[in-house]
């Protein structure tokens, strides 16, 4: 029988001695860690904790370095066994006792079980559309990648059979096994480390990822090969065994295969992008009855699961949604036990003589050049340049999981030793380790030619662009949107950016032009205060190590257009006459910022926006629960405030620090909009009440400017008043020891920029004096109609204080009282904590206090002192902070 058959017997054979025993437990005294075959259940979580644990923690520090989990894996385990915690007196005979049945054998079962559904995962990676790009190269490197390494991989055989091999091992199958484990690359890992190194949207990454696929499937038919010749006692078993092999394919991949999507298209699962609860149950089953055939005919099990694999669709998300519901047990769980077996039989100790180790730095050598010499002289062959030739030879030459696969079947039919298998073990690591560094040393970023595919996009139409120091008027935007909760805010801004026109709607495509927009440009010039408004939509995906998340990279075309955040802001815009494109960037969440500032610049936009909001929190159902009443209004700042001990206080600091993050480096202007719901309330109109607080500086005299920009739009109205304060002296001083006191917070860095001197503060005061009364002052020479008709819906005032934030606050508070109801305020204010008038942090102190908020610093960090207040006072305006670019005075 088979070894997943065995191991089947071997549980069997347990559970039936089981008989009733104490059971006081640890209470009466018992030991959990004693080995008690009849309860083997307490040692196996033992276990599995120890080696999860281990898993996770070297993981954390790995993959600082961009190093792939498998590594942390089999680490764990060759930490964990005889190598290093082996040489504890008793730790092995405790923890991990050899022994063929109980524990061990529930153990080796549970490890199985994993890889079967973790090459299950692998053939869902597996998509056909990716190897009909770049067809020609992708074939001819995957080709040379496994000829040259197979036939180096023999000869390096020969060498180490008559070394280190016992001479009743078959001399044959031995070659056929260090050729197969030279030959393979791990395409798991690959899909993997392309993705973490942002590979997936370049033709490097597409031609590897399409070579790997092609490699991997050749390399997996070869081991189902070798361990048929292996497992069967005649030449004319192992022929039976290889045609039974391929009726069983072709069963698979057609019959059955037609027959799963069928019932997925009755069940709604392709239409819904999501399986059912039945398709999961037939999912299960067909990986299970799968993995079970390929068992008992004797293949190895993991082939059977892995041909499960190429039977799911991917259409409309369907795999991607599958995956999503099993990879979290199976890699956290499941699979780190298997390769952790894998290092507790490697036993470092055994390569105890300089031939041994001879030998092993022979074989990183034979099997790195052997992949990186043929495919990237391939690949040169073929039209890339040195530097994409020598990264795709980098990426071919990954071992991995793959390889530590085929030494266990290996190890298993006592075709390796376990110096032999050690030896191999140790090579692995080694050209898995390498990878990464060889790959970003041959094609760093500067270097990299993009083909659209991890970073998907829907391009607008063509559009000089002009820098952002050229335009009075913005009509370039970006919106960043990563959760569904921020599309009423996009929404809601995007309606004030589009002033009222009688311009056709349009939307932006790659395919065709809009001929009558054509025309009616043609017909009516438009001036910058006319220009139709366009607006870029940002998709941000996490990347996380998740199987699913390389799914997405790969499909970032098929998600962007299937995107229902995406679908319904474009749909918005189409509606409301605004050009909108949108784009998918898959990355890491660390990565997010620069996401947004390199698509800021892709795209020319001259601001970018990022709504701030989210659903109902804890905070509101607890006050129903209490009988209060709910007002509705939503407060992204609960969780910074600690008003509630759910997650949404995390959700809350970490995405404030996104957006520190994104403010400091935004190559453009930013704003913040931070959402705090509209009134359920009808009025009969949708007009917006706009309110700016006018202090002064770079990011104040931004918002002056934005709003006028807003005023253009008919349904606005607003009230600006600029703030001066009067006798701060001693207000001054304090603020300036309290911001000096900041970094004793506990919240993340913060984005100050600098402090005025007296020649900036001098300039700053007289760029504030010149842009006011540009507004406010009579012009001699006549003003566009659009700014004219604007200014006439803007009410401008001075106020003086000595305490400019409750002043503010105050005044906001007015303006909320005035609004008649179903009517919305929005606050503009600049952030000011780059060249900022004066510090408000004491008198924000003083201002908290009075209201009993527990505020951090993160707050003002994000949107200023000045939204802090605000945000602390409980006000229910909408907040709209800006922060001008940072070459900006």
């Amino acid at each position: 029988m088979g070894v997943f058959a065995d191991q089947l017997v071997d549980v069997a054979t347990v559970l039936s001695t089981r008989a009733a025993a104490e059971q006081g437990g640890v209470i009466s005294g018992a030991n959990p860690t004693a080995l008690d075959y009849t309860d083997p259940f307490k040692l196996w979580v033992i276990q599995v904790v120890i080696i999860i644990a281990m898993t996770q923690l070297l993981s954390l520090g790995l993959s600082r370095i961009r190093q792939p989990r498998v590594i942390a894996e089999v680490i764990a385990g060759v930490l964990l066994g005889p190598s290093v915690m082996g040489h504890i007196p008793g730790f092995t005979n405790t923890i991990f006792p050899i022994a063929t049945n109980g524990p061990i054998a529930f153990l080796n079962l549970t490890s199985t079980i994993g890889l079967v559904l973790f090459l299950f995962l692998v053939g869902l990676e597996i998509d056909v559309r990716i190897i009909k790009r770049n067809m020609r190269a992708s074939a001819a490197i995957s080709a040379v990648g496994l000829i040259v390494p197979l036939g180096m991989g023999a000869a390096l055989g020969v060498g180490v059979y008559r070394e280190f091999s016992d001479k009743s091992v078959n001399f044959g199958y031995f070659l056929l096994f260090t050729a197969v484990a030279v030959g393979i690359t791990a395409f798991p890992v690959l899909c993997r480390i392309l993705t973490e190194l942002k590979l997936l949207d370049t033709t490097v990454g597409v031609v590897t990822l399409a070579a790997g696929v092609g490699n991997d499937v050749v390399g997996w038919i070869l081991l189902a090969l070798t361990v048929a010749l292996v497992n069967a006692s005649t030449g004319l078993t192992a022929l039976y065994v290889l045609l039974a092999s391929v009726g069983f394919v072709v069963f698979l991949l057609y019959p059955i295969r037609w027959g799963y999507v069928w019932l997925a298209r009755r069940t709604g699962s392709l239409e819904q992008g999501t399986p059912t609860t039945s398709m999961m149950t037939v999912t299960l089953i067909m990986i299970l009855a799968s993995a079970f055939f390929t068992d008992i005919i004797g293949v190895h099990a993991i082939f059977g699961g892995f041909l499960a694999g190429l039977v799911v669709p991917h259409e409309n998300g369907y795999a991607i949604s599958l995956v999503e519901k099993l990879e979290d047990v199976v890699s956290i769980l499941l699979l780190p036990i298997y390769f952790t077996l894998s290092g507790l039989k490697t036993n470092l100790g055994l390569l105890n003589t300089g031939l041994s180790w001879a030998y092993i730095i022979l074989i990183c050598l034979v099997a790195f050049t052997s992949k990186f010499v043929s495919c990237g002289l391939m690949a040169y062959t073929t039209g890339f340049n040195w530097r994409e030739s020598g990264a795709i030879g980098s990426l071919m030459s990954c071992k991995g999981l793959v390889e530590l696969i085929v030494l266990n079947i290996g190890l298993q039919a006592k075709i390796l030793d376990p110096r032999t298998f050690s030896m191999f073990v140790v090579h692995a690591l080694v050209l898995t380790f390498m990878t990464t560094p060889l790959t970003l040393l041959f094609y760093p970023e500067k270097h990299r030619v993009h083909e659209g595919t991890h970073t998907a996009k829907i391009d607008a139409e063509g559009v000089p662009r002009r820098s952002a120091s050229e335009d009075e008027v913005k009509t370039k935007f970006s919106i960043v949107l990563d959760r569904i909760e921020q599309i009423p805010a996009a929404m809601t801004l995007a309606q004030l950016l589009q002033p009222q026109t009688s311009r056709p709607p349009s939307y932006a495509s790659s395919i065709g032009d809009d001929k009558d927009d054509k025309a009616l440009e043609a017909a009516s010039p438009p001036t910058q205060w006319r220009s139709r408004t366009q607006i870029d939509a940002l998709r941000l995906v996490e990347l996380t190590n998740r199987t699913s998340a390389v799914l997405k990279g790969q499909a970032a075309d098929l998600l962007l257009h299937n995107d229902p955040i995406v679908s319904v802001f474009r749909t918005f815009g189409y509606l409301n006459r605004i050009t909108v494109s949108a784009a998918l960037s898959v990355v890491n969440y660390d990565d997010f910022p620069d996401a947004v500032a390199q698509r800021a610049t892709e795209f020319g936009s001259q601001m970018v926006i990022i709504p701030w909001s989210r659903g109902a929190t804890s905070v509101l159902d607890e006050q129903e629960e209490l009988g209060h009443a709910s007002s509705g209004v939503r407060n992204p700042f609960d969780g910074i405030f600690h008003k509630t001990a759910t997650q949404d206080q995390t959700s809350s600091v970490v995405y404030s620090e996104f957006i520190r993050r994104v403010f400091l480096r935004a190559p453009t202007d930013v704003a913040l909009f931070v959402d705090r719901g509209l009134n359920l309330q009808y009025a009969g109109s949708t007009d917006q009440q706009l309110f700016l607080p006018f202090v002064g500086g770079p990011d104040d005299r931004l918002a002056l400017a934005f709003l006028v920009q807003l005023a253009a739009n008919p349904g606005v109205r607003a009230t600006v008043v600029r703030i001066r304060k009067t006798d701060g002296a001693v207000e001054e001083l304090e603020g300036a020891k309290a911001v000096g006191n900041t970094h004793l917070t506990m919240a993340a860095a913060d984005t100050v920029y600098g402090q005025h001197n007296t020649q900036t503060r001098l300039v700053s005061d007289t760029a504030d004096n010149l842009l006011w009364d540009r507004f406010t002052v009579p012009s001699m020479t006549p003003r566009d109609d659009t700014v004219a008709s604007a200014l006439s819906r803007i009410s401008f005032k001075t106020h003086e204080s000595t305490e400019p934030l409750h002043t503010i606050v105050a005044l906001v508070e007015g303006e909320s009282a005035k609004l008649s109801p179903g009517k919305n305020l929005v606050v503009l204010l600049g952030r000011s904590r780059r060249m900022a008038v004066e510090s408000h942090a004491a008198e924000l102190q003083r201002l908290v206090a009075s209201k009993g908020a527990s505020i951090g610093s993160a707050v003002s960090k994000t949107v200023g002192d000045v939204g802090a207040a605000l945000v602390a006072s409980g006000s229910s305006a909408s907040l709209l902070v800006l922060q001008a670019a940072v070459s900006t005075l």
